[in-house]
């Protein structure tokens, strides 16, 4: 009788020796930004192994080439008000060449363009005046807010959706116009599907204080209007270059190596990685984790069964950034701008990069579009050079671009 493991692939397992005497050993899974913030922190008091499963560190934060310049391919703009990144920023040698953006005016496509309304929080209305300015409601939809603002209401101690609170307090209309273009630009999904909790912590906070929405939007924007210096910013060479500079610290990395299995043992934790025929072991002291939930739940089901059940309740959907270089075409002024869900596109934003940043050739007008909603993934479904006609024919309706591309990349987050 023949072993059923008799004609499998030889596999062989390399162990690696533990960790010097007194140097705690800690091994990072996900060379994205967060897995190598938190190898580059801990590299002062631990020796440090990260692990990522791509040819490349930096996860989201990737930078290539259109129409001979260096472009970001995924997230593109630093939250300037959070510390953390600027701080990390200084500590890799960046500090220096922070950059702002050159303008922060959006708007918002609403059967044509219309400027994005200051004094709102995620979409929701706190300056009523400026929504009312930048005539994106209907006297209706401010009348209600209004209402809200002046009424009483029981202050909110649990979690709830975006969409059905704003939608109860304020209508559909706010919801439609303001809320779901601007978290769905940043979420890939309806603001109905959202945790309040999740997505607007700070109003989440100021909501058990105050009961109106409205009134929380407000307090929201007074502890923040004392901010000064720039709202969004990046770095020459793009948002890119903060994850290849931390990726130069102190610490090992080891690409195309895929964490296929985390235990513990009596001492320490027991990692392995890499092809399956081939597989490589590692001890470690202490791991951090630092992958997708989606990717993360399967890996800690035996080593934290609670944590791997709360992140695979964690809903993630899949998004395309099209990337195009036109030579001195005409756009509309503004940094970019948002479309509804409702007005039916595939695209959901759209940024002008070349008038957003610093440092591009003149002439060389280069903009990116998002496409991929939770609710719309099929479109997905789609070649690149579909995908490129397909933005290329909304952005014809949309802002009347009509001009042929130099160039054209697509790129696909999964």
């Amino acid at each position: 009788m023949r072993s059923p493991h008799e004609n499998a692939p030889h596999r062989t397992l390399r162990v690696f020796a533990g960790t010097p005497d007194g140097v705690p050993h800690v091994v990072v899974v996900g060379g994205g930004i967060s897995g190598l913030a938190a190898a580059h922190f801990l590299s002062g008091t631990a020796r440090v192994t990260l692990l990522e499963q791509a040819d490349r560190v930096g996860g989201k934060l990737r930078a290539a080439e259109l129409a001979g310049v260096r472009v970001d391919i995924g997230a593109e703009a630093m939250l300037a008000r959070r510390p953390e990144g600027l701080e990390l920023a200084e500590q890799v040698g960046l500090a220096d060449h922070v950059q702002a953006a050159s303008t922060t005016s959006a708007g918002l496509w609403l059967g044509g363009l219309r400027p994005l309304p200051a004094g709102t929080v995620m979409g929701i209305p706190a300056d009523l005046a400026a929504v009312a300015q930048a005539g994106v409601l209907s006297d209706g939809a401010l009348a209600a807010a209004a209402d809200e603002a002046a009424t009483t209401h029981p202050t909110l101690d649990e979690d709830v959706s975006v969409g059905a609170l704003v939608r109860q307090r304020l209508g559909g209309e706010v919801v439609d116009r303001l809320v779901d273009p601007l978290l769905g630009g940043v979420y890939a999904a309806t603001a109905d599907g959202l945790s309040l909790r999740a997505t607007i912590p700070a109003l989440a906070a100021e909501l058990t204080e105050h009961g109106s929405l409205v009134d929380a939007a407000r307090a929201v924007n007074a502890a923040t209007a004392s901010a000064t210096g720039p709202l969004f910013v990046s770095f020459p060479g793009g948002l890119a270059s903060l994850a290849e500079a931390v990726a130069r610290g102190r610490f090992e990395i080891r690409t195309r190596a895929a964490v296929r299995g985390l235990r513990r043992t009596p001492e320490a934790f027991a990692l392995e990685f890499g092809p399956t025929p081939q597989a490589q072991a590692v001890t470690a002291d202490a791991v951090v984790v630092a992958l997708p939930a989606g990717k993360a739940a399967p890996l800690l089901r035996e080593v934290s069964p609670a944590a791997a059940a709360e992140l695979a309740g964690i809903e993630s959907t899949s998004v395309a950034v099209i990337s195009l270089a036109y030579r001195d075409a005409r756009l509309p002024p503004g940094s970019g701008f948002l479309v509804p869900a409702s007005a039916s596109r595939a695209v959901k934003g759209v940024t002008f990069t070349s008038q957003k940043w610093p440092g591009y050739p003149s002439g060389l007008s280069l903009l990116r579009a998002s496409v991929g909603r939770s609710d719309q993934t099929r479109v997905l479904q789609r070649d690149d050079a579909d995908l490129v006609a397909l933005v290329r024919h909304e952005l014809r309706g949309l802002i009347g671009l009509t001009e042929d591309p130099l160039d054209a990349l697509v790129t696909r987050w999964g």
